[in-house]
C-alpha cells in the first residue's frame, strides 16, 4: 500500500478522537514519516496530548508520557542504576524515555537541566547512564507540548534543543463547527481517557511504517529544489530582522519534510510548493529575531513569511 493510502487510514482512525485539526494531523504525520521530532505549541485544552496518544495507537507503537514539572530530575527521564542488596549488583531502572513515541508534556515547565536530558536521546536515539550507553527502541520519536512562552512559570527551551525538533507545530483553537462537534461527542459519552471506547484501531504496523519511511526517502528531488531550499535558509542569515539564522540542519529538515509531504500527496517527486508549505514549521523555532525587530512588533512567522515570499520560486 502507498504512503497516501496508509496515511488516509491513519487520518480516519485519529478522526474518531480528534475533530478537525486536519493541518495539525498532517504536519504530525509528516514529522513521523521524516523520522523527526515535533514541538507542539498551543494553549491548554486543545487536544495536544490526545492527538499524540491517538496517533501512537494507530501506528501500533509503544507510547509513554512524561509530565514535566519544575522539580523533575534528569534521572526521572532517562532512568538510573539502582543497587540490589539481594544480588549485590546495580540494576538498570529504565526511565519513561524507553518507548517508541514519547510525549514530553509541557516541556517548558521544567528547568533547562532536565530539558537537556532529552538531547542525547533525540539526536543519537540512545541514552548514557553512569557511562554506559543504552539504545532506545526504534522508532524513537519525541512529541513535546508547550504552552506559549509568555505564560507564567515557563522556561524557554535552549536553542540547541529546539534545533533538534524537526518541526514546530502551532495548534490553534478549533473552528466553530469543530468545537460544537466536540461538545456533542462528549455529551454522547466520549471519554478521551479511554481511547478503546472511541474505536480507534491500529492500522499501520511497524514494518509498514518502515516501508512508508523508505518510500519517503526514495522521493526524487531536482537540483532546482535543492537550490530553492538553500536560498531560503541562506536568506534567514542575511535578513536585517534576524539575529541568528537557520543552520544547515534546518535545510536538511526542510528537505525531509518536503519529501514526506510529496509522498502524502501521492507523488514520488518534490515540487517547490512542498518546500514553501513546510518552511514555516521547519524554521520558526530555529531563528532568533533582533531585539529591534521585536520592539517593532514583528513576529518570527511574519519575518519568515516575508523572506520566503521574496525568494524566486523555481519553475
Amino acid at each position: 500500500m502507498s504512503v497516501e493510502t496508509l496515511a488516509q487510514s491513519i487520518r480516519t482512525e485519529v478522526g474518531k478522537a480528534i475533530v478537525g485539526q486536519e493541518a495539525t494531523i498532517e504536519q504530525t504525520l509528516v514529522a513521523i514519516l521524516a523520522n523527526g521530532h515535533a514541538l507542539l505549541e498551543g494553549v491548554p485544552g486543545i487536544a495536544k496530548t490526545l492527538l499524540v496518544r491517538s496517533i501512537a495507537k494507530t501506528l501500533s507503537l509503544e507510547y509513554g508520557r512524561i509530565q514535566f514539572t519544575p522539580d523533575l530530575m534528569p534521572t526521572d527521564v532517562v532512568g538510573t542504576n539502582v543497587f540490589n542488596p539481594k544480588t549485590g549488583d546495580f540494576e538498570l531502572r529504565k526511565g519513561p524515555v524507553f518507548v517508541n513515541i514519547l510525549l514530553a508534556d509541557e516541556i517548558n515547565r521544567t528547568p533547562p537541566k532536565t530539558q537537556a536530558a532529552l538531547l542525547e536521546a533525540m539526536e543519537e536515539r540512545q541514552v548514557t547512564i553512569d557511562g554506559e550507553t543504552h539504545p532506545l527502541p526504534p522508532p524513537f520519536l519525541v512529541f513535546a507540548t508547550q504552552n506559549p512562552i509568555d505564560f507564567e512559570g515557563t522556561y524557554p527551551l535552549p536553542e540547541a534543543q529546539q534545533d533538534r525538533f524537526l518541526v514546530k507545530i502551532l495548534i490553534d483553537y478549533p473552528t466553530d463547527q469543530a468545537e460544537i462537534a466536540v461538545l456533542k461527542r462528549h455529551h454522547a459519552g466520549f471519554r478521551p481517557q479511554n481511547l478503546d471506547e472511541s474505536g480507534i484501531q491500529p492500522v499501520v504496523s511497524y514494518e509498514q511504517l518502515q516501508e512508508m519511511q523508505n518510500e519517503v526517502r526514495a522521493v526524487s528531488v531536482e537540483d532546482k529544489v535543492f537550490n530553492y531550499i538553500y536560498e531560503i535558509v541562506k536568506a534567514t542569515r542575511n535578513s536585517n530582522d534576524v539575529q541568528v539564522g537557520a543552520s544547515p540542519r534546518a535545510g536538511i529538515a526542510m528537505l525531509n519534510c518536503s519529501k514526506a509531504i510529496a509522498a502524502l500527496r501521492g507523488r514520488d517527486f518534490v515540487i517547490p510548493d512542498d518546500v514553501k508549505e513546510f518552511a514555516l514549521p521547519v524554521l520558526r523555532h530555529r531563528v532568533i529575531l533582533r531585539p529591534e525587530a521585536e520592539v517593532e512588533g514583528l513576529s518570527v512567522d511574519r519575518v519568515l513569511t516575508s523572506i520566503i515570499h521574496n525568494q524566486v520560486v523555481p519553475r
